[in-house]
């Protein structure tokens, strides 16, 4: 396996922390596979070039060293033509990013010095990737696969903020800082969803959530029963919050206690179909892709994953 594993690395991930720690990372690498190989990101989407070329080359391990965002990036590079690039193939982790949500998740620990030496004896599990369409920002329908969770609504608008600005205060209060604002800014918008064929149905929406896994957002655990390996996306609504009512939400959807609240509606679904006549942000893994319309799809042990 060591001449055949693969490190994806962003640099620049974690304020650039991971491209200081990237060194003694690979010195646990190479203790733990032998010789091994990485390709360094140098812009948006080279992470998913790096890991389909990666697996065409016959690599059969690839390990995203990076934060959700080149997770993301990475699994869909196990992707072409809307099939598996390498079936067999096996994705893994190891944690260096701001927010770093799917590890909680999968049970990943956050220190790469317990998490690398990990690595071969992790099992590889038959995980649950999600598929979504959407309109990208020059108007084009294109689709997109996550492994963690695919948000609408102030999600999208709070990326734009995250994305654009320093994230030197750490991964919560960065996203602490830009969800206050971001929900000043932002005005509910009106979508009609359509679940697993059924009748259409409309809400007035702060936030809605097609999850794989549980947490986003640095820790917001927005569907605390979601399991990467169901069959099955957990589909949130988070309806017409006033401002004020926003307080309330986020001193409980970090323990996912929101789901007793007003206003919050979760349901399982293996598709979910969303349109709206207003401008809503979508955010995939942290990233701010485009706008609805969108479908959001599970497919169910499309992806190997080293996991507890």
């Amino acid at each position: 396996m060591g001449s055949r594993a693969y490190f994806v690395v962003n640099p620049r991930s974690a304020n650039g922390r991971t491209g200081k720690a990237w060194p003694e990372i690979k010195e646990l690498a190479q203790r733990a596979f032998g010789e091994i190989e990485a390709g360094f990101t140098e812009r948006r989407w080279h992470a998913c070039e790096l890991a389909r070329a990666a697996l065409k080359a016959g690599h059969e391990l690839i390990v995203s060293v990076g934060g959700d965002g080149t997770n993301n990036e990475v699994v869909n590079g196990f992707f072409e033509g809307g099939k598996p690039v390498n079936p067999e193939a096996v994705f893994a982790v190891v944690c260096s990013g701001t927010g770093s949500d799917l590890i909680k998740t999968l049970q990943i620990p956050r220190d790469f010095r317990e998490s690398v030496p990990m690595l071969p004896g992790l099992a590889a599990k038959p995980t649950d990737v999600g598929r979504m369409t959407l309109r990208d920002h020059s108007g084009r329908d294109v689709s997109r696969y996550f492994i963690n969770i695919a948000s609408f609504g102030v999600g999208g608008e709070v990326d734009e903020r995250v994305n654009r600005t320093s994230k030197a205060l750490g991964g919560k209060a960065s996203f602490l800082w830009a969800s206050f604002w971001g929900s000043l800014a932002y005005k509910n918008k009106a979508v009609t969803f359509r679940v697993d064929g059924g009748e259409p149905f409309e809400r007035k929406i702060f936030l809605a959530a097609a999850s794989n896994g549980q947490y986003f957002g640095a820790g917001m655990r927005v569907a605390p029963d979601a399991a990467v390996d169901d069959g099955l996306l957990d589909f949130a609504v988070l309806g017409d919050f006033s401002f004020f009512e926003q307080f309330k939400l986020m001193s409980t959807i970090y323990k996912g206690g929101h789901l007793g609240l007003p206003k919050v509606e979760i349901q399982r679904a293996r598709r979910v179909e969303a349109t709206s006549s207003e401008r809503v942000l979508l955010d995939v893994d942290g990233e701010q892709p485009g706008t609805l319309p969108a479908t959001f799809e599970v497919l169910p042990c499309a992806l190997r994953v080293k996991r507890p």
